[in-house]
């Protein structure tokens, strides 16, 4: 039987992990990430916001505070301003989660339920292998099933399907 640490989130937040890790309650929890699929679509998710929208901030997995004891890393994160803190504290405009093979439904869940309740104003989950994209809001998740995905407001922001799914083949 194994036995967690707690950690404080100061000592989270003054810490530098190596692949970066969510802080849950004072837990460290590691993610499934680095794969070729996940880390193409996340590429060029980034790549065609930046590209597309110069006025947005786009950055991969940012530290992003969900509650007073809660950290999580949106694969990608889009602030309308630059934070003035190190880390987010705000909610973000969009929060963007890339799935990988292992991920689970009920902890996907449970991170955009966070994101959701922090006040993000758009939340997208997109699976590089089954090519779906989908929204999450007010705690259901749609697949959208035309060719674009976009936000909600202003500044309205979209991408193709071809955007995201590019050099997946």
């Amino acid at each position: 039987m194994s036995v967690e640490t707690l950690i404080s989130v100061d000592e989270y937040l003054n810490t530098s992990y190596d692949p970066d890790v969510e802080y849950v309650d004072g837990v460290l929890v590691e993610r499934n990430v680095g794969d070729w699929l996940h880390s193409t679509v996340q590429c060029n998710v980034i790549f065609a916001l930046r590209s597309k929208y110069p006025r947005v901030y786009v950055r991969p997995e940012l530290r992003s505070q969900t509650r007073s004891t809660r950290y999580r890393l949106p694969d990608v994160c889009v602030v309308l301003t630059r934070p003035t803190t190190k880390y987010l504290i705000d909610a973000a405009y969009l929060a963007i989660e890339v799935l990988s093979e292992d991920d689970r439904m009920s902890k996907t869940m449970e991170r955009l339920e966070e994101f959701d309740r922090k006040g993000v104003a758009n939340i997208w989950v997109i699976d590089p292998r089954l090519r779906t994209m989908s929204v999450y809001s007010g705690g259901v998740l749609n697949e959208v099933r035309g060719d674009r995905i976009a936000t909600i407001g202003e500044p309205h922001l979209e991408l193709t399907r071809e955007e995201i799914f590019q050099d997946l083949d």
